[in-house]
């Protein structure tokens, strides 16, 4: 695409908006900019050579429903508003979309009561068409399930995340051609000359911008200390392998099959994800990962073990969750007790009928109590934003959470005698 750019080292650029980061937050974030002000220039800058390398590339695909989520939270809000809003962008822009439904299964009777919980906040949260399931009427949504019982949710789905970010590129410099995305765009320093002046010097140069925005998923925390914020927690990188069924097993899944999520934990559990490019996904999991952007079993990076196992919060965290973390991390380097939670679902699953796949690293912000951020944070400082917190489903809300940022966005302060204070944020925790 011509909008995304390559630049040449040693250049110097001056845009009203300026946001680090072309996953698809911050692609929606300059999306929705450019559409309030068609006039202002924006510049993604992105450290990758191509977008949603990461979390935006990496994720199940799934297009949530928002049943989970607290009633009347944060999350809740703007899952189901951001679920509306990509629909609608996707139909719109011809990106491929599948509202398959979702099935939550219940396998014991000790799952039940919490089966009843994300119910009640599923109608609560005003969920479309939910209803419970018998074991016939879920066999009669997937066959090959064992359930006591379950929760069909008709209008979760999937979709191509990556696609949507690529269509918000486009279109920001379609709305205005002096806009871009610039790839493989570092960002080293970053100066406040003051509250409506910013300076960020790159690989490829420096840049000058009037209100900046971070949207840096597992460098979050780096590029706000970068930027002098003070922050009370930091990224912890959370891996996830996926098997996947073989072609032959394909077939036993027709849309998404989750299990009852453990509440102790904020991720849901290993489940079968129908995927919008074809084939059927198995997974996550959830292991601590020894590289921020490690994709393998055996990923490391010095630093970033370095200055996770150096946090108090991480360890905090371990001893919290020491047995459900060492059941995770045996899972990844065994088949078989991957399997075993596979068939908790569906017993008939062969261990010749899954193969592996791939992976994806979390950006988990943690606490210093070790407890995991499980909301929406985003923090104003000196008149810059940050995402320091963005867990699913982010992606499914990009676009509900760009308007918050947008809003922020609007109300920097240009006087000094209203200066914003450094310690002022937007920070949505849940009950």
């Amino acid at each position: 695409m011509q909008e995304i750019q390559n630049l040449k080292s040693n250049i110097q650029n001056h845009y009203d908006f300026i946001i680090v980061g072309a996953g698809i937050v911050g692609l929606a974030t300059a999306y929705k900019l450019q559409l309030k002000f068609p006039k202002k220039t924006i510049a993604v800058l992105e450290k990758e050579n191509a977008i949603g390398k990461h979390q935006t590339g990496r994720n199940s695909g799934v297009l949530h429903s928002g049943i989970y989520y607290t009633p009347n939270s944060y999350k809740a809000k703007n899952c189901k508003n951001g679920r509306d809003q990509i629909v609608k962008f996707a139909k719109e822009n011809n990106i491929k979309i599948d509202i398959c439904g979702k099935v939550i299964v219940a396998t014991t009777k000790e799952e039940l009561p919490l089966l009843e919980i994300i119910y009640q906040k599923g109608l609560e949260n005003k969920t479309e068409g939910i209803c419970y399931l018998n074991n016939k009427e879920t066999k009669e949504k997937e066959p090959f399930i064992e359930a006591i019982k379950s929760i069909w949710v008709p209008t979760a789905g999937i979709i191509d995340y990556v696609a949507v970010a690529k269509k918000f590129a486009e279109l920001i410099t379609k709305i205005n051609p002096k806009s871009k995305v610039i790839l493989s765009c570092k960002v080293n320093k970053i100066t406040n000359d003051s509250d409506t002046s910013k300076t960020i010097i790159t690989n490829k140069g420096t840049f000058t911008t009037e209100k900046l925005i971070f949207c840096t998923g597992l460098h979050s925390d780096r590029n706000a200390k970068k930027n002098k914020v003070k922050i009370d927690m930091q990224i912890v990188g959370f891996r996830g392998d996926y098997y996947k069924l073989t072609k032959e097993a394909a077939h036993k899944i027709k849309s998404l099959v989750y299990p009852v999520p453990d509440p102790n934990f904020p991720f849901l559990g290993v489940h079968f994800t129908k995927m919008i490019i074809g084939g059927i996904e198995c997974g996550p999991n959830a292991v601590f990962s020894f590289k921020r952007e490690g994709y393998t079993t055996t990923s490391f990076s010095l630093k970033d073990t370095f200055e996770a196992l150096t946090y108090k919060g991480t360890w905090k965290l371990f001893a919290k969750h020491w047995r459900k973390g060492m059941e995770e991390y045996k899972r990844a380097f065994s088949k078989k007790l991957f399997l075993k939670a596979l068939q908790k679902m569906m017993p008939t699953l062969t261990i010749n009928d899954i193969e592996v796949a791939r992976s994806g690293v979390r950006a988990q912000a943690v606490d210093h109590s070790g407890g995991m951020v499980d909301d929406f944070l985003i923090e104003e400082s000196n008149g810059t934003i940050h995402v320091l917190n963005a867990p699913s489903p982010a992606a499914t809300s990009c676009m509900a959470i760009a308007d918050e940022i947008v809003a922020k966005a609007l109300s920097f302060k240009t006087n000094a005698d209203t200066k914003v204070q450094h310690d002022e944020c937007c920070y949505f925790k849940e009950d």
